[in-house]
């Protein structure tokens, strides 16, 4: 099987990296927003199932696409609606029945933006620089993380630090895949490993018929489906133009909307899009050959359907890492592509001060309404963009 001829450590790092990386820096508002829910009526094998079809959807919808485009594919959760659902869920005394309802209506939304085509057609009309910018914002708060960690574990990162550098020169493709050996062995020689967090438990799904209520839809739905398109859908779509991918958009956010909508009685609540995870299997720290990052993005997907499947387990695995190791590990990893974006975007003098606007904006974490800052700095690096050029190429003597 061709996959097999092109899967290569270094791709099999890139998707395990992705995996370590995605599930750890958010797992745990995934746990407060299905615990927002417990104290109506929810169950802590409902709680756990949300897992499982979370870790299902993932997995296939990486997966398989994956493997039949010959592309990388990169699905994940919605972050920040999780976050939306924590709060709303208290806020709002909603019902678990009500909260799978607006899953739902909200997979619908997503499904109904990928098949009009009209998310497509708006990402289409943002400027290269505009969306390399983007990247480089949302990548670059985990570069900064990286070395952030010094402050708590400074022995790990420099020894983390000199080690990638050191094979960046000696062997430039296994660099992230030594860092991180050192990086797990050193943690594990110092005892930083929390071995306590893994228990053996399998992951069973737990249907939960849905309600639907005005309320829930204006509460959770609307604001859960806003939030994944501006703050996951974008920027992952950033990747792939940044990364030189010609995905079929459109129909892979149809693709994760149904796959939420047949999910979402099980507890997915909404998936889309992966932009920093898909920056580690898109980019060339993945493979040099661009053609055969795809097998990160297989080998990812593969991961996310264990977690689903034996839950508990994967997951204390995951969690067992110290927290400045993956901070650490995924800024390194990062550090091509936003050196990548960052020379996309800064290319031309006629977007250069527009891109840079993107990139502050996108960097700086603002949230607004509710609506991550990788929305806003897209909108802020437009509207500096029009007003800038709207007009001069049809001025005379322009």
């Amino acid at each position: 099987m061709s996959f097999f001829k092109d899967l290569s450590l270094s791709t099999a790092t890139a998707g395990f990296v992705s995996v370590l990386v995605g599930f750890t820096s958010s797992v745990a508002i995934v746990f407060q927003a299905a615990q927002a829910f417990q104290a109506f009526q929810a169950t802590p094998a409902q709680i756990t199932s949300w897992m499982w079809a979370l870790g299902l959807g993932m997995g296939l919808c990486s997966l398989v696409p994956s493997l039949l485009l010959r592309q990388p594919v990169m699905v994940a959760w919605s972050t920040p609606g999780a976050a939306v659902l924590a709060t709303a869920g208290l806020a709002g005394g909603f019902s678990m029945g009500e909260a799978v309802g607006a899953f739902m209506a909200c997979a619908v939304l997503i499904a109904l933006a990928g098949a009009t085509g009209w998310f497509e057609r708006i990402m289409g009309r943002i400027p290269m620089e505009i969306a390399s910018a983007l990247l480089a914002g949302v990548l670059a708060r985990f570069g900064m993380q990286a070395f952030a960690s010094a402050n708590t574990a400074l022995p790990l990162v420099l020894l983390m630090l000199v080690c990638y550098l050191v094979m960046r020169r000696l062997l430039p493709r296994y660099a992230v895949v030594a860092t991180l050996a050192v990086a797990v062995a050193f943690s594990a020689g110092s005892g930083q490993m929390a071995w306590s967090a893994v228990h053996f438990e399998l992951a069973a799904p737990v249907f939960m018929a849905p309600q639907f209520s005005l309320p829930a839809l204006i509460s959770l739905a609307l604001p859960l489906f806003v939030v994944t398109m501006a703050s996951q859908n974008l920027p992952g779509v950033a990747v792939m133009r940044a990364t030189g991918y010609r995905l079929p958009v459109s129909r892979l956010v149809t693709m994760t909307g149904l796959a939420t909508l047949v999910l979402a009685p099980f507890g997915a609540f909404a998936l889309n899009f992966s932009a920093i995870t898909a920056a580690l299997c898109m980019g060339p720290e993945a493979h040099e050959d661009r053609t055969r990052r795809y097998t990160a993005a297989v080998t990812c997907g593969f991961l996310y359907i264990v977690i689903g499947i034996f839950g508990a387990v994967i997951t204390g695995l995951l969690t067992a890492f110290p927290k400045e190791l993956v901070s650490t590990i995924a800024g390194l990893a990062l550090l091509g592509t936003i050196g990548t974006g960052l020379a996309s975007a800064l290319k031309e003098d006629a977007h250069r001060e527009a891109a840079v606007i993107t990139f502050l904006v996108t960097l700086s974490g603002v949230a607004i309404a509710g609506v991550g800052s990788a929305f806003w700095g897209v909108a802020a690096g437009s509207l500096a963009l029009f007003v800038q050029q709207y007009g001069r190429k049809r001025a005379p003597g322009a």
